[in-house]
């Protein structure tokens, strides 16, 4: 059965790596191109999907449906740590079927990275392997 992920950040950057992660490191098959979905709408589908107030909003969001079920790719998720909040939503949330319906209707993510882009994200990268040889260390 298939599921969706959401993944919210601050920065574009963010969800750009956090889908590549997803991809590359988790192992997690994408069905369709990750759409671009309104920040206000991201925040509300993490609110009913995880029951919790939202902590703080986002500036950018990107919704993708899996070909993996839901389990699997929370599983594969608990494995990588991707610079983004990551999301699974499955069936048993009363917001997939809502979802589905719209799914199709938002635009691609953009998940090319410009040269400036590039650069920021690989120090985005850079910074966070730093904290973790810290945090290791």
């Amino acid at each position: 059965m298939k599921s969706f992920a959401l993944v919210r950040a601050d920065d574009p950057a963010k969800v750009r790596i956090a889908l590549h992660d997803l991809e590359i490191y988790g192992d997690i098959q994408f069905s369709t191109s990750p759409r671009c979905i309104e920040n206000d709408y991201a925040d509300a589908l993490l609110v009913s999907v995880m029951g919790v107030p939202l902590r703080s909003k986002c500036n950018f969001a990107a919704l993708v449906e899996l070909s993996n079920n839901a389990g699997t790719a929370i599983s594969r998720l608990k494995k990588i740590h991707p610079p983004a909040h990551v999301v699974i939503i499955s069936p048993k949330h009363h917001v997939f079927e809502e979802i589905t319906g719209k799914f199709q209707n938002y635009p691609e993510y953009d998940r090319l990275f410009n040269q400036k882009g590039l650069k920021e994200a690989h120090g985005i990268l850079d910074a966070g392997k730093k904290n973790d040889e810290l945090v290791n260390n």
